[in-house]
């Protein structure tokens, strides 16, 4: 394997908004016609704001010029608990790889990278929202189902 993977910065914004439009409308099996305007504004503008403030790592993966793949965690904070007294939170986000190169362990080595982020801000505890094909890449690294979490959804 002998692609190059580093850290995104702000000069690659548009490479992370379109990928994000393009994970965004694969996970939710929507069509190149359904509107994503807003979402790109909005990635857009979060991804200025991460930047800034160091709440995003993102990982971007080159096979010579081209883009093929991508990961990134995005840091909150919560009130601390007794497991977590930092309160300092990850979430993943935006894993991609192009299919013509899936199966490689880019996906694997692109998480391992963000781990790895995530172990050296003192995270404890890293969470994410696995599709149906991601979800044996993060059983395989050892990630496990949450039993006790609830989310509460309504429509906009």
């Amino acid at each position: 394997m002998d692609f190059n993977f580093r850290k995104a910065t702000i000069e690659d914004i548009d490479i992370l908004v379109s990928t994000r439009v393009e994970v965004l409308r694969a996970a939710n099996k929507l069509n190149q016609d359904t509107p994503m305007s807003k979402v790109e504004l909005e990635t857009r503008n979060y991804y200025e704001s991460a930047f800034l403030n160091g709440d995003i790592t993102s990982i971007l993966v080159f096979d010579g010029d081209k883009f093929i793949g991508s990961g990134a965690v995005s840091y909150y904070r919560i009130m601390p608990t007794y497991h977590n007294p930092s309160g300092i939170k990850a979430y993943i986000v935006n894993m991609y790889t192009n299919p013509d190169y899936r199966r490689q362990g880019i996906a694997y080595k692109t998480l391992d990278m963000l781990i790895e982020d995530c172990k050296s801000k003192g995270v404890t505890s890293i969470s994410l929202e696995a599709t149906e094909m991601g979800r044996p890449l993060y059983e395989k690294y050892g990630f496990i189902k949450m039993n006790d979490e609830m989310e509460f959804i309504w429509e906009i």
